[in-house]
């Protein structure tokens, strides 16, 4: 089932310009981390004419929005399963990005998604640290069928590392770098989402997310980047490591 309600243009762009101000709140340098997946998609995809992109856990369509100024010919695919920030995606983004609704990890999700491969890129941005380990193999492993070779996944995200100081260490700068931009007086998660809750507008759109039993995703770090770079191993990416990082906050590349 998808969701089909409309939310005005102008009203889905002044929540998405909130949700980027409290996404900021714990990524202080988001900006940056969009710009460093654009840096490796356009190297990546420099001779495709048509490319095709996806975007895991799209949210309100944030990177899509981003990425599409930077690779004018690609086709993007917006994936979610959050029927109200599909429908601000849905709302504000350019026409060149298809939404859609799937669950992520879970058998069936590129069907539900209507995608079919081989596709030359998938990307995603604080978005698949909920999942759980066995999900997130089952992902990497559909990613590693669909992407063709020399194709890439990309990924932004909080990545912690097992060393229990460094781990430690690495929070801190990021705490910090947050501390040093300001960004700790943004709107935060619980906020913005007690503040749309609060909104009668959107009320058909909030049923409909729960009864989606949509995750309650948080700004917590899920499984170890250990435990992702051995799962992109397995499912079959040839490298994978980190091209940015500023604390645990990473962009880690798999190339197919």
């Amino acid at each position: 089932m998808t969701s089909t309600d409309v939310v005005e243009p102008a009203v889905a762009a002044e929540w998405l310009r909130r949700w980027d101000a409290q996404q900021e709140h714990y990524i202080a340098d988001r900006e940056l981390r969009f710009t460093v997946i654009g840096d490796v998609l356009v190297d990546t995809l420099g001779q495709h004419s048509s490319p095709t992109v996806l975007d895991l856990g799209c949210g309100p369509g944030s990177l899509a929005g981003r990425l599409v100024k930077r690779l004018p010919a690609a086709h993007f695919v917006g994936i979610d399963t959050d029927p109200l920030l599909l429908a601000f995606a849905r709302a504000t983004a350019p026409p060149a990005v298809r939404f859609t609704e799937a669950r992520l990890g879970e058998p069936g999700w590129i069907e539900a998604a209507e995608v079919s491969g081989p596709i030359q890129t998938a990307v995603s941005t604080t978005a698949l640290h909920w999942l759980s380990r066995e999900a997130l193999g089952r992902l990497y492993r559909d990613l590693a069928a669909l992407i063709e070779p020399g194709g890439v996944f990309v990924d932004g995200d909080h990545f912690a590392e097992e060393q229990p100081r460094l781990r430690e260490l690495q929070r801190l700068v990021r705490h910090q770098r947050e501390a040093r931009q300001g960004v700790t007086e943004n709107e935060n998660w619980e906020q913005w989402w007690a503040a749309v809750e609060a909104e009668e507008t959107f009320t058909d759109l909030l049923i409909q997310r729960r009864e989606r039993a949509v995750p309650a995703h948080d700004h917590g770090i899920g499984p170890s980047l250990e435990t992702h770079l051995e799962l992109l191993q397995e499912a079959g990416f040839r490298e994978v490591g980190t091209v940015w990082q500023s604390g645990d906050d990473r962009v880690l590349v798999a190339i197919r």
